[in-house]
């Protein structure tokens, strides 16, 4: 099988003085995680949605300030492009992807025009495909970041860049996931406000003159996000003695990069990633 065979087409594009705003809209209306950046007929480089939350995020004050609308899309895109031809195989692809820590790739012709883009989505349905008695277990599995479902966003965002880590499991006071917390859940709430902060919510609250009086004094406070306002919920598990490709082809039905496994509790997440490593010992 050729790249050429599991790649998707057509591909969603912008220029690169394009707005963040357009960017961003266009990953939500199509539910795809990255965009090629065209400029005079060829790729020049890739915005993800990871791109807009961590450059936004490192972006020097005056970019903060400033709405998404007026941010072009050449401020956050990565430059150096790595693309692929269609005859290529799919542990090629992998080959690529992995040692480049990216999880897409243009394809292009020999003329440099693109025609189709090979992301890891492809590469999950192409190994839910595949006749395989492998388990879950047997999977080399990422250990769980967790968060509480009162953490802040802020705290959230710490956790994630310190741990090298792109989703969090969101746990109740008994420990059990609530939710899971990816960059698509911040890469459209986690916005700057005017001031370069990050977003909050109202709350309306009511005090007692005493113990057995009247509530008045009706006031409404902003409080910061945080993970339960945002994170993706129910969470979707798969177990550890689940066949391998039974839970890649959960991964492409549900449209979820990341799965919570169990087993006595939660033993870790299973994510594309795990399954792209997988394809590259087979």
């Amino acid at each position: 099988m050729k790249i050429k065979d599991i790649m998707s087409a057509p591909v969603f594009v912008v220029s690169p003085d394009e707005n963040v705003a357009r960017a961003r809209n266009l990953m939500l209306r199509h539910k795809i995680g990255r965009l090629v950046i065209v400029e005079n007929n060829k790729p020049i480089g890739m915005v993800t949605k990871k791109d807009i939350v961590k450059r936004l995020n490192q972006a020097e004050p005056q970019w903060r300030r400033r709405p998404i609308d007026d941010i072009p899309v050449r401020k956050v895109m990565t430059e150096s492009l790595i693309t692929i031809f269609p005859d290529a195989t799919p542990r090629q692809l992998a080959e690529l992807m992995t040692e480049n820590n990216i999880g897409g790739l243009p394809v292009v012709n020999n003329k440099d025009e693109v025609i189709g883009i090979a992301t890891k989505w492809d590469l999950i349905r192409y190994f839910s495909k595949l006749d395989l008695d492998m388990k879950v277990k047997d999977l080399q599995i990422d250990p769980a970041l967790t968060v509480h479902r009162h953490h802040t966003i802020s705290h959230i965002i710490h956790e994630l860049q310190a741990n090298s880590a792109d989703r969090a499991i969101v746990l109740e006071d008994n420990d059990m996931p609530v939710g899971i917390i990816t960059n698509s859940n911040l890469t459209f709430t986690e916005m700057r406000d005017k001031t370069g902060g990050l977003p909050q919510k109202e709350i309306k609250m009511t005090r007692k003159e005493s113990a057995a009086g009247r509530k008045q004094n009706r006031y409404i406070s902003e409080v910061p996000l945080v993970a339960e306002d945002i994170m993706s919920s129910p969470i979707i598990n798969v177990n550890y003695d689940d066949l391998a490709t039974y839970a890649a082809g959960l991964m492409i039905k549900k449209r979820i990069n990341g799965l919570s496994v169990l087993g006595n509790g939660v033993k870790g997440i299973l994510t594309g990633e795990n399954i792209i490593k997988t394809i590259l010992t087979m």
